[in-house]
């Protein structure tokens, strides 16, 4: 019997390990064949989960070879593009890591091709996955604290890689902030509309490129998103998530990435000239989700695809948080305001 998904796994790194225990507990799917530009990394991950398919330094040679029909890519940034343009033009659904490409117009691209070919693209969005900001976005789309008007979310880690993220022109827009960006979409289910940037690299950094950045994007709901962020900055680190405060009509949600998120909210009664309005405390608890973060997503891609739907981090749907980031990028190489619609249709 033939399973229903024939897996290529391009890119044999470290973080390919979080695809291949979630692909070969399911039951619908074979590990067909391993793709690294080394060999021998494909070879070693072969050999350690016990699989007998062959290896290559090809993809276009792997498709071919094995008939495959869903390739995941977990290459570096910089082949993206070419790997998912690969695989769809040789009949592949794909599964990918973030980011979708490299630039706007490969990101176009790469969803016109899918909508010509018919094949499903998804890209890895993580975070959408995590329960606090389910609990977070709920609470924003119940109307705890009404119409939100700003959106704040600090990023300061140092982040010790190594690899090619040091070598990189801008190592914090271009490989992580899209995780944030993806999250203030989600969050607050509005698009980016404009983007300020100032991008820059600061004393005691260590990496070649720029590794922080302040981004004020204005949002298609008509509120303001501000992110704040630093690769290489030691000390008292955010999470991961990054830590939000969002302000509405009448309250502030607060989220740290870690804990529950909460709102204070206008307490009710008549507070007719308080100078302070009184506040109460609205709680959250965190969902209950049958799988988190890289399983989660990697879950509802293949739910995507058994449903005949898109995926809810399709290429279609994530083009406009890569627009986010290479707006960003655009607006910090010419030190002028961006307007997105005009720069994903000119790019």
């Amino acid at each position: 019997m033939t399973n229903t998904y024939r897996i290529a796994l391009v890119g044999c790194g470290g973080i390919a390990n979080l695809w291949m225990k979630n692909v070969l507990q399911r039951k619908d799917t074979s590990v067909v064949a391993l793709i690294d530009v080394r060999e021998e990394s494909a070879k070693a991950m072969a050999e350690k989960y016990g699989l007998s398919c062959p290896t290559f330094t090809d993809l276009q040679t792997a498709i071919e070879a094995t008939d495959a029909n869903l390739v995941l890519d977990i290459t570096i940034p910089s082949v993206h593009y070419e790997i998912r343009r690969i695989a769809m033009l040789n009949g592949c659904d794909v599964f990918g890591e973030k980011p979708m490409a490299e630039t706007m117009e490969q990101c176009n691209d790469l969803v016109a091709r899918a909508e010509q070919t018919g094949r499903s693209h998804a890209v890895m969005q993580n975070r959408r996955y995590e329960p606090g900001i389910r609990a977070l976005q709920k609470l924003i789309s119940d109307g705890a604290i009404g119409k939100p008007g700003y959106i704040g979310a600090d990023f300061f880690i140092g982040a010790h890689f190594g690899g090619f993220r040091d070598a990189m022109d801008s190592p914090l827009l271009l490989d992580m902030s899209i995780h944030t960006f993806d999250q203030a979409r989600f969050i607050i289910g509005a698009d980016p509309v404009s983007v300020y940037c100032q991008e820059f690299n600061p004393a005691g950094s260590w990496y070649a490129g720029n590794a922080a950045a302040i981004c004020i994007f204005e949002m298609s709901d008509g509120s303001v998103f501000c992110y704040r962020g630093s690769w290489c900055a030691e000390g008292q680190p955010t999470s991961w998530e990054a830590d939000w405060r969002i302000t509405g009509e009448t309250g502030t949600a607060i989220w740290n990435g870690k804990d529950e998120p909460y709102a204070e909210v206008v307490a009710p009664g008549d507070q007719t000239g308080k100078f302070i309005r009184d506040y109460v405390r609205v709680n959250t608890e965190k969902p209950v989700l049958e799988s988190v973060f890289h399983d989660g997503c990697i879950d509802e891609m293949f739910a995507s695809l058994a449903e005949g739907r898109p995926s809810g981090t399709s290429g279609h749907d994530n083009r406009y948080s890569m627009a986010m980031v290479l707006a960003a990028l655009e607006s910090a190489r010419t030190g002028q305001k961006i307007d997105i619609a005009a720069f994903m249709a000119q790019q």
